[in-house]
């Protein structure tokens, strides 16, 4: 029979035995965050060049972040398996060895120039970059109090922004800018077999040597990661030896079952918005910025104005790691994408103005103003979304597995799954893409915010946590 103590896993669920973050183990969680939040990003310099080798169109671009973020489906409840049995630091290990081999995974495909074996590295990157997220998610809130949970969260996850924000530029530098000047659509169909192979060669040649530099890279940190030994400020607990966050569940009895917890499905839903309108939008930015009624930018150009969506997330969650020590959760959740969703409306209306500066004239108290709108606006409030993006995983994550006590590790496989969204809503968005423009396609991301704007505000009328205390695993 298991004895009642208190519950470490999870956030926000009572009175906190642990009164000090772990500095060490958040140092090392920051450090796979900056790799994960990298190599997703990378991808959205990967689409617009694949596209222009293969002569891809937006259904067939999206294919990239279909399979990419189908992984996080596929792999996230092997993935909580996995911590079960071995740990959080031995699952975060194998996950960058996985991870490595995905990179290498870019070499074959580079050197044949084929479109399928890109995806099948994609896959196997992706599968990694899961199994690392199931643990080290649900890691950085055990590892310090409850009550700053998500304050901590959103920390880590300002250093995943970092590498969000770096990858466009280093991609764009090392890929874009490297490659020969792509040809038309057009003029790809009209050349030979031999002709249009060798073309692709050329083309992919560019990914070979930094898709190296990120495998030597991941397995250095495996290497080390496995060697740091990592302990919690509570001398009883070591999280770092066989810590099964669901080895006691069956404790709780039959009804203890992940899908009868409300909150918990909410938030996978949350997450599956957040993740699909985040990568539809990142994914076909440089596209949208080539449009001539946009901006009318060269990939290479466009490449580096990316960095600006990125950094806009950066910024947004070092800031949001300080609201959120004063400021509750669902009341930031919710007016981010509120502004979200109000941001991208704007960007569909203006991008229909055809590159031209647009003029209201507009009367307040007696005086005429005229309200000058840039051609460029579309771009700018579409970069301005990332702002708004910041906070939203991290607070929707803490959210989701709050007061899940003995369940903690299966509410954070649930929700890592739920970033099967950025596999779906993009290759929805693409087929709209292909049938309707681009322009209006976006309106499929600004519904995505208009539900966790609601899942956001929601939470605020959520249950205080339960006082009672219930058996939870040894630590």
């Amino acid at each position: 029979m298991a004895i009642p103590v208190r519950n470490v896993s999870a956030p926000g669920f009572g009175d906190d035995p642990i009164v000090k973050t772990d500095t060490r183990a958040m140092t090392v969680t920051t450090a796979l965050f900056f790799m994960v939040g990298f190599l997703t990003c990378l991808n959205d310099v990967i689409s617009p060049h694949l596209k222009s080798i293969f002569g891809l169109n937006y259904t067939q671009t999206q294919l990239i972040p279909f399979f990419f973020f189908s992984s996080y489906f596929v792999f996230s409840y092997p993935g909580g398996a996995l911590v079960d049995k071995i740990g959080y630091k031995k699952t975060m290990v194998a996950g960058l060895f996985i991870m490595a081999a995905g990179a290498l995974g870019f070499l074959p495909a580079a050197h044949l120039a084929a479109f399928p074996i890109f995806l099948c590295a994609l896959v196997v990157l992706a599968a990694g970059m899961t199994v690392v997220q199931v643990a080290v998610n649900p890691y950085v809130t055990i590892i310090g109090p409850t009550a700053t949970a998500a304050s901590r969260l959103n920390l880590a996850q300002a250093f995943n922004s970092v590498g969000t924000f770096i990858a466009p530029f280093i991609g764009t530098y090392l890929i874009l800018r490297t490659a020969p000047e792509p040809v038309s659509p057009e003029r790809l169909l009209s050349m030979t077999d031999v002709a249009r192979q060798a073309y692709r060669v050329t083309q992919a040649a560019t990914v070979q040597m930094p898709y190296i530099a990120i495998a030597l890279g991941l397995a250095l940190l495996a290497l080390a990661l496995a060697a740091i030994k990592l302990k919690t400020t509570n001398t009883a607990a070591e999280l770092t030896q066989d810590f099964r966050p669901g080895a006691f569940a069956e404790a709780l009895g039959p009804q203890a079952s992940i899908w009868k917890q409300k909150w918990a499905l909410l938030g996978a839903l949350g997450i599956f918005t957040y993740v699909g309108a985040e990568v539809s939008i990142g994914n076909l930015l440089i596209s949208y910025m080539g449009l001539p009624e946009i901006a009318g930018m060269r990939e290479a150009v466009a490449g580096e104005f990316l960095m600006c969506y990125w950094g806009g997330a950066m910024v947004g969650r070092f800031i949001g790691s300080a609201v959120l020590q004063k400021v509750r959760t669902g009341i930031v959740l919710g007016f981010a994408a509120v502004c979200a969703g109000i941001l991208i409306l704007i960007s569909i209306k203006t991008s229909f103005t055809s590159g031209v500066i647009t003029t209201y004239p507009m009367h307040l108290m007696h005086w005429q103003w005229t309200v000058v709108i840039p051609h460029s606006l579309p771009m700018w409030t579409m970069l301005a979304v990332g702002f708004c993006n910041s906070i939203m995983f991290p607070s929707i994550f803490t959210l989701g597995v709050q007061d899940l006590g003995p369940l903690t590790s299966k509410g954070s496989s649930l929700l890592i799954a739920a970033i099967v969204g950025g596999a779906l809503i993009p290759l929805s968005q693409g087929k709209l893409a292909d049938h309707i423009g681009l322009h209006p396609s976006f309106i499929i991301p600004a519904i995505c915010y208009i539900y966790i704007a609601c899942f956001g505000f929601a939470s605020l009328r959520r249950l205080a946590a339960r006082k009672t205390l219930v058996p939870v695993e040894p630590v």
